[in-house]
């Protein structure tokens, strides 16, 4: 079978992404994020991944629970490591999870920084648009071992992605065996010869005003079902791309971005807990 998806270059899909991003509310006012991140009562940690020549900043949030958890990694927006992608890392961890997720612009930064050394949002775009792939995903490789061996860890593993981060949890869940479940936030799909490879759910969540996203879902998943893989999408009607970050932020005028955050989370932690 022919890879039906469309052929973008990894710099177009990511700047496409980003202006579709912007068309909602602004990703870089997140005072509100970060309000809401400082008043939570979970545990938060930055480490510090190393393998190779290689350092990578990870923010961590672990559950308050008394047993050991499986890890979520999440991969973070063309935004980077943003207020909010570290404020939706501790939405998962309250259902119950340790959450390691990645600052994949890690010594990239003016100064060898991250995300936050970058001066305005758009060279952060600019960044992530151009990151190496093979540096992706071995950045989410070394974060998902490391975060493994926490003593709290039970050694399950799931991925969730959000937009660019969205297409990079579908591409990892191609070659990491041990993974449980994957999550796809409105993410494009990896090319169909290496969905072959996937051994772990697939789980989507689109927009119904994310055509350039959502209209490769029939053939994704015509293309999952010949490989014999599951893959199971919803299409949110009237979201907009990026509504997991758009439904709360106070500036959205779409009550269908908010409806679509609030049943996504739901999904996420029913599915979860199937895990």
């Amino acid at each position: 079978m022919k890879n039906s998806i469309p052929r973008f270059s990894r710099s177009v899909i990511g700047l496409l992404c980003a202006a579709l991003a912007f068309a909602g509310p602004a990703a870089l006012s997140q005072d509100w994020a970060k309000a809401k991140l400082d008043k939570s009562p979970r545990h938060q940690e930055w480490v510090k991944v190393k393998y190779g020549d290689r350092t990578v900043d990870a923010f961590v949030v672990y559950p308050e629970a008394s047993h050991k958890a499986p890890v979520v990694l999440l991969i973070h927006e063309i935004f980077g490591l943003s207020d909010w992608a570290r404020s939706m890392a501790d939405d998962i961890a309250a259902m119950g999870y340790i959450v390691m997720a990645p600052d994949l612009l890690s010594g990239a930064g003016p100064g060898g920084g991250g995300t936050s050394a970058f001066p305005d949002q758009q060279s952060v775009i600019k960044a992530v648009s151009g990151l190496n792939p093979d540096t992706v995903n071995a950045d989410l490789n070394a974060a998902a071992d490391y975060a493994l061996k926490f003593p709290s860890a039970n050694g399950k593993l799931a991925v969730t992605g959000f937009c660019w981060g969205g297409g990079k949890s579908f591409a990892f869940a191609t070659q990491r065996k041990d993974l449980n479940v994957a999550f796809v936030f409105y993410g494009p799909p990896p090319p169909t010869d290496a969905m072959k490879a996937i051994a772990a759910p697939v789980y989507g969540f689109y927009a119904g005003n994310d055509a350039r996203i959502s209209s490769t879902v029939p053939a994704t998943k015509d293309a999952m079902a010949a490989a014999g893989k599951k893959y199971d999408p919803v299409i949110y009607d009237g979201a907009g791309h990026g509504f997991m970050r758009a439904g709360e932020d106070p500036s959205n005028t779409n009550t269908a971005n908010t409806t679509a955050r609030d049943e996504g989370l739901k999904r996420l932690e029913t599915t979860l807990k199937g895990m």
